[in-house]
């Protein structure tokens, strides 16, 4: 065989681990990009809600809240009054805790323990850190007399339990639904259901006079930062626990 015909291959082989090389280097640097946007966003984040806090540990009240709140309830289409109670409805004990219960069950069931376990993790870390935040900032929620009050509460108001609530344990089964389920209408109405669910809890909680605006801006700023917690620590753990666990079948995961 002539010489030249045997370097080709040699020097096709060389050029492919050239080409291969210069794409790890060249992929190191998004990789530092994307991580230092996450942590710069995390920080604006964090930022944002202790900036928050503070005001409403120290400022009575915001002429704001008192605006939105007269802005909001005077939205008056037929059923708004049933649909915001409808949508704040799974957020209440013990319905709460039983589509909470059937969820991590049924990912248990399909196989999926590792995820069952981080569901779980969602479904009690942001209502643990809600009552911690309440508990020091001491907030009480809106009166009837100021604003139309829908059902009297008696805990404290900031941050809003409810969306916390929606935002970790909603939040995080949509990114299970994203990230384990092909592009299909199944995923996107669970993509377009948890997203509404999250999106509408925040105008119910001051439609039905039961938070003030910035209560529930606060639960948004802190439910983001507890839901990228808890995606970081299911991520982590991907690879470390359950390792054997059983995997679900296309067309059950597809059911998740």
């Amino acid at each position: 065989m002539p010489e030249q015909e045997v370097e080709k291959p040699v020097e096709k082989i060389k050029e492919q681990a050239h080409q291969a090389a210069r794409a790890e280097s060249a992929a190191a640097p998004v990789r530092r990009y994307r991580a230092l946007l996450f942590q710069t966003i995390l920080m604006l984040v964090a930022g944002a809600f202790g900036v928050l806090a503070f005001l409403v540990k120290t400022t009575p009240s915001f002429a704001i809240d008192l605006r939105i709140t007269t802005a909001v309830q005077r939205i008056n289409f037929p059923f708004c009054a049933s649909l915001m109670s409808w949508i704040s409805w799974p957020g209440f004990s013990p319905q709460a805790w039983i589509i909470k219960g059937v969820i991590i069950l049924l990912l248990y069931g399909l196989g999926l323990h590792w995820e069952a376990v981080m569901a779980l993790v969602a479904g009690v870390l942001p209502t643990a850190i809600n009552v911690l935040v309440k508990d020091l900032v001491q907030r009480p929620r809106p009166t009837e007399g100021i604003v139309n009050v829908i059902g009297t509460l008696n805990s404290y108001s900031f941050p809003s339990g409810h969306v916390m609530d929606y935002l970790g344990f909603f939040g995080f089964i949509g990114f299970l639904a994203f990230i384990l389920l092909k592009p299909s209408l199944k995923r996107s109405l669970i993509l377009l259901s948890m997203s509404a669910l999250i999106a509408l809890i925040g105008i119910s909680r001051v439609y039905l006079g039961q938070h003030w605006a910035s209560d529930v801006l606060g639960a948004y700023l802190l439910g983001s930062l507890t839901l990228m917690a808890i995606i970081q620590l299911y991520r982590w753990g991907k690879t470390r626990f359950f390792v054997h666990q059983p995997v679900a079948d296309a067309e059950a995961a597809r059911q998740v």
